[in-house]
C-alpha cells in the first residue's frame, strides 16, 4: 500500500441546473417506470448509463418527430422554439428542466432579436445550449468559439454580444476588448453562469494543494475539457479519467496527497468511486 491521502473537492460536481433536471427525471422514473429525454440528460456517460438502467430513454430530434402522446424531458441545456411547436403538433407533454440561467439568456436574446439587433454568440458550434439560443433568432445570429473565426475588418460597427453560459469569463472579456480595439461598438451581455465560471478560481486553488490530481469527467463535456486544462496548468500531474477503471497505480508515489475533482456534469457518486479505487493502491 502506498499510504495515499485522498480528498474530493467540495466545489466539484453537478451545478444546480443539472441537479434540477436529474431530480425531475428520477421522480417521473419512480412513478412511471420510463421517460423519454431529448438528448443526453448530462454530458457524462456513467450517469446516463445509471439513469437508462432506471428507464430513461434517450432520443434525438429525428426520433422526437415520430413520437406522439408521450412525456419528454427537456434537459438543462434548453431547446429552440421549434421543439415546443413540434410538441403541440405531436401531442407531447414536455417536462421542461431547462436551467433557469439558460432560459433567462434565451429570453434576452429573443428580446434583442425582436429589436433587430445584430447578434453574435460566443459559444461552441453545435452545442445543445447554443442550438437553443440560435433558435431564438431564427438561426440568424453568428456563433463563434474563437475570435480568430471572425473577419474583424468586415464586422458590423455595432453588435450585440452574448455568451454560452458555461464559457470562460476571462476569455469573454478578452474577446470584448479585441472587438472594441477594432473600432466595433459592442453591446455586451455577460450571461455566463457564475456557479460555473467561479470554479476556475476554486480549482486553481485546489489543484495546488496536492501532489496528484484526478479530474473526473465525461469526454463529451465542454466544461470538463476547460476545467481539466485549468487543473493541468496549475498542477502538471493532473490525470483525466471518465471512470475508476481508468486509474493506474503507477501514477502515484508513496505518501502522495491526491485531489479528486470534476466538471459540472460529474456526479458525486462517480468521484467517490474514484476515491475508493485510489485508496486500494
Amino acid at each position: 500500500m502506498k499510504n495515499l491521502q485522498v480528498q474530493i473537492d467540495d466545489h466539484s460536481g453537478f451545478c444546480f441546473g443539472v441537479v434540477y433536471a436529474i431530480e425531475m427525471a428520477e421522480e417521473i422514473l419512480d412513478e412511471q417506470g420510463y421517460l423519454y429525454c431529448l438528448g443526453d440528460i448530462v454530458h457524462n456517460d456513467e450517469e446516463v448509463s445509471r439513469l437508462t438502467r432506471k428507464g430513461l430513454r434517450i432520443i434525438d430530434h429525428t426520433e422526437l418527430n415520430e413520437l406522439t402522446n408521450e412525456r419528454v424531458l427537456i434537459r438543462a441545456h434548453g431547446e429552440p422554439p421549434s421543439t415546443y411547436e413540434l410538441s403541440i403538433k405531436n401531442n407531447l407533454t414536455l417536462i421542461d428542466a431547462s436551467c433557469p440561467v439558460v432560459l433567462k439568456l434565451q429570453y434576452r436574446i429573443k428580446n434583442s432579436f425582436d429589436k433587430d439587433e445584430t447578434i453574435y454568440i460566443y459559444g461552441k458550434h453545435g452545442h445543445a445550449e447554443v442550438i437553443g439560443l440560435l433558435g431564438q433568432t431564427s438561426n440568424k445570429a453568428v456563433v463563434f468559439q474563437d475570435i480568430s473565426e471572425l473577419d474583424l475588418p468586415s464586422l458590423p460597427k455595432n453588435i450585440t454580444l452574448y455568451s454560452q453560459t458555461t464559457k470562460s469569463t476571462d476569455k469573454f472579456y478578452e474577446i470584448n476588448e479585441i472587438l472594441r480595439q477594432n473600432g466595433i461598438t459592442v453591446n455586451t451581455n455577460d450571461t455566463i453562469c457564475r456557479q460555473v465560471s467561479n470554479r476556475d478560481k476554486e480549482l486553481r486553488s485546489f489543484a495546488e494543494k496536492f501532489d496528484k490530481i484526478i479530474f473526473v469527467s465525461g469526454t463529451k463535456s465542454s466544461n470538463g475539457k476547460v476545467l481539466y486544462n485549468v487543473c493541468k496548468e496549475k498542477n502538471e500531474n493532473t490525470f483525466f479519467v471518465s471512470n475508476a477503471d481508468q486509474i493506474e497505480s503507477d501514477w502515484f508515489g508513496e505518501n502522495d496527497k491526491v485531489g479528486i475533482c470534476g466538471a459540472t456534469s460529474t456526479p458525486l457518486w462517480l468521484m467517490e468511486h474514484v476515491r475508493e479505487r485510489v485508496l486500494t493502491f
